[in-house]
């Protein structure tokens, strides 16, 4: 079996190996694959493994060879799964397996906002502390989590994930989710999406990228929140029309974003959310710790055995719907 990986470098930059999945077949192994360049690469594959190389029904169509997708990531939107439906072809993802570094990540930016660790650092560095007449200073609002709502949009792995962490800083956590109450521990209460924007003081995204769920966050449920209130995204950047909250935070609609993701990545220099007043951004690393990429090679090879097996694990075609939220109307 020929097994190509069209851009491998994100997931593994050479601190891991790619030894196991070279034991299963012919394995061609690319950093990156340019738009132009997938069917040259995939050329004969049965297999094609990709993390962010897009596969449209035209490739599928150009490949005759070709009987597996394997996503090397959770989200899926880069494969148009009703042609690979249409066509036999067999498309899995590796769900959860970097369910603890996202919600850490998550909270790496509340804290971020609410504690402002990064400018204090920078500003005892410059001295700023020694030349001051007290034993402490600050010059920003410091927050304090306990009691603040915390609104959870999608409720899969990594919104409970979540969700238990703010149960830990004593927030009370709303989600908005298709699960019923009777689905949901006690500690979190199920809500309806514009009252977490409208109530909560930190919104935080955990749903798929889907066309009802692209632009979700958007110039009318910005105006919903409250003046204090923070927006988090470690999910899909087109969750969010990006000029929107530019303009929301640079009008002091907003008080604070933190962003791990964005619409293009890497972003244009003109993103407006690059210089947005009280925007903190991550380059998509929330997923990238040794230990969540460890846990992605082994169930990307996982994935491929079982294929190879005959019995196909984390196929999307038939597991659709494990993250726990509802078409979305604007």
């Amino acid at each position: 079996m020929k097994i190509v990986v069209l851009d491998g470098y994100a997931a593994n930059p050479g601190d891991l190996n790619w030894d196991e999945l070279r034991t299963l077949g012919e394995c061609e192994i690319y950093d990156r694959t340019a738009p132009e360049e997938v069917l040259t690469h995939a050329k004969d594959a049965e297999a094609i493994l990709t993390n962010k190389a897009v596969i449209t029904a035209e490739h599928m169509a150009s490949l005759p060879n070709l009987k597996y997708i394997g996503v090397i990531a959770t989200g899926y939107n880069i494969i148009d799964i009703a042609a690979a439906k249409e066509r036999g072809i067999v498309v899995t993802n590796i769900p959860a397996y970097s369910t603890p570094s996202v919600g850490q990540m998550v909270f790496a930016h509340i804290l971020n906002i609410t504690q402002r660790v990064q400018h204090y650092a920078d500003e005892v560095r410059g001295g700023q502390w020694t030349r001051n007449q007290d034993f402490c200073y600050w010059d920003t609002p410091l927050i304090e989590l306990l009691g603040k709502k915390i609104g959870l949009i999608g409720l899969g792995q990594t919104g409970y994930n979540t969700a238990r962490i703010a149960i830990g800083f004593g927030m009370k956590v709303w989600a908005y989710t298709s699960k019923s109450r009777l689905q949901l521990p006690p500690e979190i209460r199920k809500a309806e999406l514009d009252q977490i924007f409208r109530e909560c003081d930190i919104v935080s995204l955990h749903c798929p990228l889907t066309e009802s769920t692209r632009d979700l966050v958007n110039a009318r449920r910005l105006e919903l929140m409250k003046p204090n209130a923070i927006l988090i995204n470690t999910s899909r950047g087109p969750l969010i029309n990006e000029q929107d909250l530019a303009d929301a935070l640079n009008n002091y609609k907003i008080y604070a974003a933190g962003l791990d993701v964005l619409s293009t990545e890497p972003p244009r220099a003109d993103n407006p959310l690059l210089t947005a007043r009280n925007c903190y951004i991550t380059p998509h690393i929330a997923w990238a710790t040794s230990a969540a990429r460890e846990r992605l090679m082994t169930i990307l090879v996982d994935n491929l055995k079982a294929y190879i097996g005959g019995q196909i694990k984390s196929d999307i075609k038939k597991d659709r719907n494990t993250i726990g939220i509802q078409n979305i109307s604007r």
